[in-house]
């Protein structure tokens, strides 16, 4: 990342008097106070009156291909060890679930079978199914919400084979070398998955780090120097320098803006167990592409 500098902006002043992980995720990801306020670390599950991840939002207003989906997430946003996502941290709240995301929950590094084919479905028989649904449409009326309805079937059609034999999602048809260097761990796919999305037409691709570290995520309130020595650090460096080098590559950098951030910052003082807490008065964020300065 240091020969990655000059592409980089870093705003060192982001602050919020909380130090939460829920309030904060959905602060941070939807730029609204959360609507419910309980205990600390309260974490509750979506509703359809929460305020959009900001990816809902780029979807409903810039997004102009319907063959592909607008916002993608790598995974949906988990605090923690939470079983459930978020609320309104991560899906499209008020704005309805045609802009939710299209949530890769499983390892991207491993086969994804949420979009194949059932076991039963060969390819000649999907294609003899769009065949007959095709004649089925041109016999039925066409209302408003019949074509809503119409773009998101063919959109869920033509991702049907999307994490195989060189779909959407399928990382094996990228050069070995090139998956390599975003390092094999299940961030740096991550990340490979999300050039590729963003090549291949999404608007908006938020990878949240859950799941992906033997430590506790980024959230070090013990073993810090350990955890950020050797794992999350060279995880981090490897992964996005990769993106970076490989946006630029295939001239995409410009027209992509990188955000990097978490919901708060961590205290300057060390605490007893060699780590460090939540420290919502002052946190970084790091910003490259999309014409930023760096």
């Amino acid at each position: 990342m240091a020969k990655q500098a000059g592409r980089l902006a870093i705003l060192r002043s982001l602050g919020c008097q909380n130090n939460d992980h829920p309030y904060m995720t959905y602060y941070t990801l939807t730029g609204r106070i959360s609507p419910v306020s309980l205990g600390a670390n309260t974490v509750l599950p979506p509703t359809r009156s929460d305020h959009p991840h900001m990816g809902s939002i780029v979807a409903k207003f810039h997004h102009h291909d319907p063959a592909v989906p607008g916002y993608v997430a790598i995974p949906e946003v988990r605090v923690r060890m939470s079983p459930q996502p978020v609320a309104g941290g991560g899906r499209a709240g008020y704005l309805g679930p045609e802009f939710d995301p299209l949530a890769v929950n499983n390892d991207p590094s491993k086969p994804l079978r949420m979009l194949d084919l059932p076991d039963d479905v060969s390819d000649q028989r999907f294609s003899a199914r769009q065949q007959l649904l095709a004649v089925l449409d041109g016999r039925s009326p066409h209302s408003a919400r019949a074509q809503i309805y119409e773009v998101q079937r063919l959109a869920a059609m033509r991702l049907s084979q999307g994490a195989s034999r060189g779909g959407l999602l399928d990382l094996d048809v990228e050069p070995a070398a090139l998956q390599q260097r975003y390092g094999a761990d299940r961030f740096g796919q991550s990340l490979l998955l999300a050039r590729r999305l963003v090549e291949g037409g999404v608007s908006f691709v938020g990878v949240h780090f859950n799941y992906m570290s033997k430590c506790d995520g980024w959230d070090t309130h013990k073993n810090n120097f350990n955890c950020l020595q050797k794992e999350l650090l060279p995880m981090f460096d490897r992964g996005l320098s990769a993106l970076l080098n490989d946006l630029a590559d295939r001239g995409l950098l410009e027209e992509t803006l990188v955000v990097v951030m978490g919901e708060f910052g961590r205290t300057p003082r060390i605490n007893a167990a060699a780590g460090r807490d939540h420290w919502g008065s002052c946190g970084s964020v790091v910003l490259a592409g999309g014409s930023v300065r760096g």
